[in-house]
């Protein structure tokens, strides 16, 4: 079986067309066996009613005969069924009576003969045994089989003709029944052979069509396949097709492996060359440190600051990109309820003592979130030190807004009055190695992953990061909106800041 299945074609034209077949195969089968029964039940039903009617009305022919002998009865009924002469698509009439011959229109059937021409001894033995088998009544219908004329459908009655008890009998040919199904048959197998072929042809025709832009596909995913992301289904049909609708992810589909593509080359050459710049810097410095015969101790100290710089920036840049490859995994977070008030509180503290600019904390709601407190505490220090690069020094405003938003959701705004960032690139800057100013040096400016972290860390908590102007400007606002926030009963009191509901930190 395996063998035959290697054998057959696998494409969908001949599945489709080996798949209507065998629907086309049970259906016909289905059909034939209940037309089959159906005809020969309606014929034995049609049979029945007639030998029925028969009998009855060889019983009523009998019934003047009441008081006369055996005899006279039995002249009586041979004149009756006489009248109605036996053929072989007529009715077999018959009336068995007490001590006198049976009367029949076909009176061969109940007496033995001798062998006939091409038969045995034996055969015509069973003939005749059959025959005399007849002679015993079997009142209600029987199936009997009849010599010379094989298996009748026969009813018999008893009839009372005044002291005499009669048995009256008539019967039919079950060979029309048989006929009758073999030509229904016979008309099914050519009805089914011209219809199945048909079908076929249909079938294989309609999966040829069905097929071909599936065909296109697969010819277009080889292409993409060996490198090629060019090529693209043509989307005909109608708006909700299958097919059509399938080409259209198919197309979508490659669109955004083309995008993926591109991503994963700039990330690679920009991680290079973020990677290539430290190790340049050190390289070089070791070159100038080697070239000298005898480095003073202070050379030796100068190179080793600048070469421990370089390894904390490479270190720094190698942590973020495992955090963003770890961003993708499912164990990334591990969420805890967070009180807000402590959490947000403590976290700024830290944050205002790294850099001299005007920090300022809003209102903090009282409520617990449930979220991973060291990725949030990541993602708020990134958001916190992009607003600190982008200040002045001293008189740079760098606010943090906490507000519940919605039902479940809470939203972390950091502000800035720095000089903003145009409408093209406020998408942009959550792309790893993005920056918008180009020409910032990388000592001062980073390596451009600090808001794709926080995007990450926004996305695997099932929240999103935005950046807006500032309103009113100039400067910034980066929304950081999460869910799965419960807001708790408002409680002021423990510091001047949950006081005053405003806290500000000035250094310097």
């Amino acid at each position: 079986m395996r063998g035959i299945r290697r054998r057959l074609p696998a494409g969908l034209r001949w599945r489709l067309t080996a798949w209507v077949a065998a629907v086309m195969l049970v259906s016909a089968a289905a059909v034939f066996v209940v037309v089959y029964r159906d005809t020969g039940t309606q014929l034995r039903s049609q049979i029945d009613r007639d030998i029925a009617g028969d009998v009855t009305q060889l019983s009523a022919a009998l019934r003047p005969a009441a008081g006369l002998d055996g005899a006279r009865v039995g002249t009586i009924a041979q004149h009756y069924v006489l009248a109605q002469p036996y053929t072989a698509s007529s009715t077999l009439l018959f009336v068995l009576i007490p001590g006198s011959p049976t009367a029949s229109n076909h009176p061969e059937v109940f007496r033995p003969a001798a062998p006939e021409v091409g038969e045995s001894p034996a055969e015509q033995q069973a003939e005749n045994a059959r025959s005399q088998s007849l002679l015993v009544p079997r009142f209600g219908y029987s199936n009997p089989r009849v010599p010379d004329v094989g298996r009748m459908r026969i009813l018999e009655r008893p009839v009372q003709v005044g002291l005499l008890r009669a048995v009256v009998g008539a019967g039919e040919p079950l060979a029309l029944v048989t006929n009758a199904q073999h030509d229904v048959a016979r008309a099914f197998l050519v009805a089914g052979l011209v219809v199945l072929a048909l079908a076929l042809v249909a079938s294989y025709l309609a999966g040829a069509r069905v097929s071909a832009p599936l065909r296109r596909m697969a010819a277009i995913a080889a292409r993409v396949d060996a490198g090629d992301l060019g090529p693209r289904m043509d989307v005909s049909g109608r708006p909700g097709d299958e097919v059509r609708v399938l080409g259209e992810s198919f197309n979508h589909m490659l669109d955004r492996l083309g995008q993926a593509f591109a991503s994963q080359r700039e990330f690679v050459a920009d991680a290079s060359h973020e990677l290539r710049t430290p190790l340049t810097v050190i390289r070089g410095q070791l070159e100038v440190l080697a070239a000298q015969p005898n480095p003073s101790g202070e050379e030796v100290r100068h190179v080793e600051r600048l070469v421990q710089a370089e390894i904390g920036r490479i270190s720094r840049l190698v942590d973020d990109l495992l955090v963003l490859t770890q961003s993708e995994r499912v164990d990334f977070l591990r969420p805890e309820p967070i009180d807000m008030q402590s959490f947000v509180a403590e976290l700024w503290d830290g944050l205002s003592l790294t850099a001299d600019r005007r920090f300022e904390l809003g209102p903090i709601p009282a409520g617990t979130l449930s979220a991973d407190p060291d990725r949030l505490a990541q993602a708020l220090r990134n958001l916190g030190r992009n607003a600190v690069e982008h200040t002045a020094e001293g008189s740079g405003l760098v606010r943090l807004e906490v507000t519940p938003v919605g039902r479940d959701k809470i939203r972390f705004r950091v502000i800035d009055d720095g000089p903003g960032i145009p409408v093209e690139e406020r998408e942009r800057v959550f792309e790893r190695f993005h920056r918008v100013d180009s020409g910032r040096s990388r000592k001062t400016g980073g390596a451009g992953l600090g808001l794709a972290i926080v995007r990450a860390v926004a996305e695997a908590h099932g929240g999103e990061v935005r950046a807006h102007e500032r309103d009113p400007g100039p400067g910034t606002q980066m929304d950081l909106v999460l869910p799965r926030f419960k807001p708790g009963a408002l409680t002021v009191g423990g510091d001047e800041a949950n006081n005053d509901l405003v806290r500000t930190v000035i250094l310097g």
